[in-house]
């Protein structure tokens, strides 16, 4: 077992060692430009992104056609809720979203009200559940877009998504999710859940960084926020980045194949660690649905410390407070602040992520390492108190 121990896979992942063997022929070999279409460096480019594009929409059941590289989720996030407002405003100005959305959700929404959209920020109930009969009382005629994210990234809730996204069917509003945390990880198919936009991006699934993708249902449309040279049908322009779409696409292949082993044991394993907490430490309540979950997630409040110090008191594991795309503005989580948590709980709360790599042995020694740096923190604590 080697120090430190990742346990932050929310965050990113570690690229498998398989979908590195893959990247590797295209950055020789298959260098070409993919829309390269007069030789045969920009023949098999082609290829190899098309095949990737094959895999990845077998993965969320959709056609190939359907899916549009990015740079990442937060890229899709922007291409599926800015493209829609503005394809679609002569219809309606309002969207409806939860106020536990991830940052590239609700900054982007925010930034629609400054052109004068309307945006209805739902609530959620103790769990990270947002009701769909509200949804089904909020949507307006004016109402173009609902986006809700399927699996939360710092409680690990996963949402009814099936239900809204018949709610929206039956209503003719559009429905876009940010499915960063869920594929891979979870089955989705984007026809049961009724989905119309889709964003997802490969390092949360052992691919590599800096490539995601915007899935499309076919007739819906989205306005291009990239101009250029019309790639990916149009609706995102710029060189496609080859290495990084072939390794998305072979990260795709091996989850679809394996990746209900990795839910079974990763749940054995968080149920394992969450459970040994409990029994050697008072006072610590499991943020997020109780059995709605990721099976690879725990957010452990640990009342009367700080997390920051716990963490500052165990480099040995590499864990966070919550969403690494919000630490260049940290403040207190607004994911468990809407759970109803108070300013002091939601700064003594930890999100542990567990991922295809992580062993027993790091879980029974994590354990350990939890239990002697609460117990020391809460002594340490009292001391300060009574002194």
């Amino acid at each position: 077992m080697k120090l430190p121990i990742y346990l932050d896979n929310h965050s990113t992942t570690q690229v498998d060692p398989r979908v590195v063997d893959a990247m590797l022929p295209c950055f020789g070999e298959l260098y070409g430009n993919a829309a390269s279409k007069q030789h045969e460096y920009g023949w098999r480019a082609e290829a190899a992104v098309e095949k990737a594009r094959g895999e990845i929409a077998r993965l969320i059941e959709c056609d190939a056609k359907e899916i549009v590289f990015t740079s990442g989720a937060t890229e899709s996030i922007n291409l599926a809720i800015k493209g829609v407002a503005e394809a679609y405003a002569s219809k309606g100005r309002h969207i409806i979203t939860v106020a536990t959305e991830h940052k590239a959700v609700l900054d982007t929404c925010k930034r629609l009200e400054k052109y004068g959209f309307s945006i209805t920020y739902l609530p959620v109930d103790t769990n990270g559940l947002v009701s769909v009969d509200l949804i089904r009382s909020s949507i307006a005629p004016s109402t173009i877009l609902v986006t809700v994210m399927i699996a939360n990234n710092e409680i690990g809730t996963i949402a009814p998504i099936e239900e809204i996204g018949n709610v929206c069917r039956e209503r003719g509003v559009l429905f876009h999710t940010d499915a960063t945390q869920a594929v891979g990880k979870i089955p989705v198919g984007v026809e049961r859940m009724k989905i119309d936009l889709m964003s997802f991006s490969a390092h949360k699934m052992y691919g590599p960084k800096g490539v995601g993708a915007l899935y499309v249902r076919q007739k819906v449309k989205v306005a291009p926020q990239l101009d250029g040279g019309g790639h990916e049908h149009g609706y995102r322009s710029g060189t496609l980045n080859v290495p990084a779409i072939v390794g998305f696409g072979k990260a795709a292949e091996i989850a679809a194949r394996e990746m209900k082993g990795d839910a079974d044991r990763l749940a054995r394993l968080r149920d394992t660690f969450v459970e040994a907490l409990k029994r050697e430490l008072d006072e610590i309540q499991i943020n997020g649905h109780p059995t709605e979950r990721l099976p690879q997630n725990a957010n452990i409040t640990f009342v009367g410390t700080k997390a920051d110090r716990l963490m500052m008191d165990m480099k040995d594991i590499a864990v966070s407070s919550g969403s690494a795309c919000s630490s260049a503005s940290p403040e207190p989580s607004h994911v468990l602040r809407a759970l109803g948590l108070s300013d002091d709980e939601v700064l003594a709360s930890i999100r542990f992520g567990l991922g295809r790599f992580t062993t027993e042995e790091e879980i029974g020694y994590t354990i350990g390492r939890v239990v002697e740096v609460v117990k020391r923190a809460r002594e340490r604590s009292y001391s300060l108190t009574h002194s």
